[in-house]
């Protein structure tokens, strides 16, 4: 069976309550979408942000520790995330790993802790631009898959998203062959990871408008999308969301 196709939104460090009056719009333009629509606001709009969702939109949070509690001031528990709406968590996104130094180690341990709190976690992969020239693009991503994946990853508790570092919030895309060898990749390298492999959802991520959305659903393996700037626009991101569920 086909996975339900996904369009996630990350809204990054963008947002305030105001802007609560695009999930408003998002859900008065797709009361009964059909593919799931997943938005992961800042953590302090979590809260906020379920009253407006209701059931038509999922929550999720950007981050979480790997630990259940403790002195970890300014981090956020997985659990923490589910007590207040969230379903999912963004883990081991490019911005994560650069700016904060994750490894793939890091990655598996908080996708590790957020399946225990009963959330999905969103494992990004992708390469950078030296990388990509270099033809190391598979290599890299065939490596962060074996080190960020925990144990006990099922295709209820994981969804895999391609980012090419190179490729988020730039308006440059990889071209559509580029896209597929990767996911296809990603397929053949979640068979040793996760036992209902096919299951698995694989979203690309990367500078997805809705210019682009339709042909980007179209490449085998891409089973939806990680939106950055385009889902903060309730206009845009429905229009991502309407070309997924007619993918």
């Amino acid at each position: 069976m086909a996975p339900r196709k996904l369009a996630a939104g990350n809204w990054k460090m963008n947002g305030d309550l105001a802007a609560l009056a695009e999930i408003d719009a998002l859900v008065a333009a797709h009361p009964a979408p059909g593919c799931e629509v997943l938005v992961c606001p800042p953590a302090v709009l979590l809260h906020p942000m379920k009253a407006r969702a209701g059931t038509v939109i999922a929550l999720g949070g950007q981050d979480c520790h790997a630990n259940p509690s403790g002195a970890h001031t300014g981090d956020i528990a997985a659990a923490q995330l589910k007590d207040v709406g969230a379903a999912y968590v963004i883990l081991g996104h490019s911005e994560r790993r650069a700016d904060h130094g994750e490894t793939d180690a890091a990655v598996a341990a908080k996708a590790a802790a957020a399946h225990a709190a009963g959330l999905t976690a969103i494992i990004c992969v992708g390469e950078t631009e030296a990388q990509r020239d270099a033809g190391e693009t598979l290599a890299v991503i065939a490596a962060q898959l074996d080190g960020s994946i925990p144990a006990r990853a099922t295709a209820a508790n994981t969804v895999i998203a391609y980012e090419p570092v190179w490729a988020i919030g730039t308006g440059r895309t990889p071209t559509n062959d580029q896209i597929a060898e990767v996911h296809g990749l990603m397929r053949d390298c979640l068979a040793d990871k996760v036992g209902d492999a096919a299951a698995v959802r694989l979203l690309y991520g990367g500078s997805v408008k809705p210019g682009n959305a339709a042909e980007i659903f179209a490449i085998p393996h891409v089973d939806g999308a990680l939106v950055g700037g385009a889902s903060l626009k309730a206009a845009d991101f429905g229009a991502i969301i309407a070309a997924l569920e007619t993918a």
